[in-house]
């Protein structure tokens, strides 16, 4: 709470953060005790103590909530020193920065990431929709990289190897939380050749 104040953070914006945290997590914990299909909105806004209002001021559905990311997500790294430009060797140190820091963010609770990838995996709308997810990760990175300087089509080149070593590391991981990050930079090293 001392850091969200020394961020400047409003109370409101405490509060509303506060709230959706407490629908997220009340949300994955009944999606374990009683699994996906069995848990309604209403089940999530009791158990977060919050009414129906407030989750729908959130969440669109009870899918959205599996898909949100946790309140704590660390900052973007700083800007590189240089402009990236048209330089791929650039544009993916950076992607790869980005990458890594955001597999370190969603694995920090290496329970909560593996109860997610259990539902994701075990229901098939579930999985689609993290697949779109992911293509929107893959344009937040190249919007990222070219608002650091990268050429749009670095940008997006990099944006897409960067999801493809994710992936990669998933599978080399077994997507195991405690050493997925470690994969995902072992799949950009083997760019270097």
């Amino acid at each position: 709470m001392a850091e969200e104040q020394a961020r400047g953070d409003s109370l409101t914006d405490r509060k509303r953060r506060r709230a959706k945290e407490a629908i997220r997590q009340a949300a994955l914990d009944l999606f374990n005790e009683r699994g996906f299909d069995a848990v309604s909105v209403t089940d999530i806004a009791e158990r977060a103590e919050v009414g129906r209002t407030t989750f729908f001021r959130y969440f669109g559905d009870k899918q959205e909530v599996l898909f949100s990311d946790p309140a704590e997500v660390s900052d973007l790294p700083p800007r590189p020193a240089k402009r990236i430009g048209a330089s791929m060797a650039a544009a993916l140190a950076a992607a790869r920065r980005l990458v890594v820091g955001y597999v370190e963010d969603i694995t920090a609770d290496p329970a909560d990431y593996r109860r997610h990838q259990e539902l994701v995996c075990s229901h098939p709308e579930l999985y689609a929709r993290s697949l779109v997810k992911h293509r929107r990760y893959a344009e937040a990175l190249a919007d990222t990289l070219q608002s650091w300087g990268a050429t749009p089509s670095a940008a997006r080149q990099a944006a897409e190897i960067g999801l493809a070593c994710y992936y990669i590391g998933q599978a080399t991981a077994k997507d195991d939380p405690r050493t997925l990050a470690r994969h995902v930079e072992r799949a950009f090293d083997r760019l270097r050749g």
